[in-house]
């Protein structure tokens, strides 16, 4: 199968809650930006989502963070796909400007998805 990855650094400007957390949208959102390289690669066509199974928020993610968006194909079928979604803080920042990178890296949100993709020409 096929795993692709993106990373993005949190602006400022995406928080919405008390200690600069941003809300869970926003990791959700990544993971169309990802699914859609993950059509394109295989399909050449962008693709649509279907659905999102089983979405788990796991830790905070906050304004200053580097997220690391990984999007791993599980299942083929005819013109839809299953992808596994992980969104991991891999930088946090911490005060002022300065930011750190995490040794580990935190896992924030996990989900299931489904795209589909025009029938084969």
């Amino acid at each position: 199968m096929i795993t692709v990855t993106h990373r993005r650094y949190v602006p400022y400007s995406h928080a919405h809650y008390a200690g600069n957390l941003v809300d869970g949208a926003y990791s959700l959102g990544l993971f169309g930006d990802v699914a859609t390289e993950v059509c394109i690669r295989l399909d050449g066509d962008e693709g649509l989502f279907a659905s999102y199974d089983d979405v788990q928020f796991k830790a905070p993610v906050q304004a200053g963070d580097v997220l690391e968006i990984v999007a791993t194909v599980t299942r083929m079928g005819t013109r839809s796909r299953t992808i596994a979604f992980e969104s991991r803080v891999v930088c946090r920042g911490t005060a002022g400007s300065a930011a750190a990178v995490l040794d580990e890296p935190i896992v924030a949100v996990t989900a299931t998805g489904t795209v589909v993709v025009p029938p084969a020409a």
